[in-house]
């Protein structure tokens, strides 16, 4: 007869990351409202009463999933002035729309199910902001009168970006390339009066500067 090893306990700290694993992959494959808390407790082997302990209700776990996800896509969002601004942007976006389309339903729920949330907007302001902050400090700004007009394009562009792509999720009207480039070029033409053209910015004079 087989001798099975105890089953390691875990930390407090251990036991909150296993919760939100389970939380973020069940949140990711179904919409908001089919995840069930009894479903998170038995599939990370806890008790109701133990999951409870940790988050108090299905919105606090999605609000922690959804804050863990922002962490992350912050972290992808490097920004290299090695870089030019054009392959900083594709990279950027690409790392977006990979995790949206990954997690759409996750998405949908911050952004349609919850968007009176205050946590969740929050969160999403608080990432934007962030994503904000970084551009702002890679790209070639001549002095403080051009970035307060740049940091208000950005500002705008980044929700404009943000209800485009849940739209899309929605509704696929085109490519995912396409996507891409149509945020990339909104952003660029945006821009272009601040930036100096050359292989700082990465697109010459008089191009619209698509992403190809």
């Amino acid at each position: 007869m087989p001798v099975h090893a105890p089953r390691r306990r875990l930390s407090p700290a251990e036991r909150r990351a296993q919760l939100l694993a389970v939380g973020a992959r069940l949140f990711a494959a179904r919409p908001y409202e089919e995840v069930l808390m009894e479903e998170v407790a038995e599939q990370a082997g806890v008790s109701r009463a133990l999951l409870y302990r940790h988050f108090a209700s299905k919105r606090e776990l999605f609000a922690e999933v959804y804050r863990q996800a922002a962490d992350e896509l912050l972290a992808k969002s490097r920004f290299d002035p090695a870089d030019t601004l054009l392959e900083q942007l594709v990279e950027g976006v690409d790392a977006h729309l990979d995790y949206f389309i990954a997690n759409r339903h996750a998405m949908l729920a911050a952004n349609r199910v919850l968007a009176g949330d205050q946590v969740i907007q929050t969160i999403i302001t608080e990432e934007l902001d962030a994503l904000r902050g970084r551009l702002l400090g890679v790209l070639p700004l001549a002095d403080e009168t051009a970035r307060r007009a740049v940091s208000q394009i950005l500002r705008s562009w980044l929700v404009f970006v943000r209800v485009l792509v849940i739209d899309w999720l929605t509704e696929e009207s085109c490519g995912r390339d396409e996507l891409r480039d149509a945020c990339i070029g909104a952003v660029l033409g945006a821009l272009r009066p601040f930036l100096p053209a050359g292989p700082v910015v990465g697109i010459p004079s008089g191009t619209t500067g698509e992403a190809s």
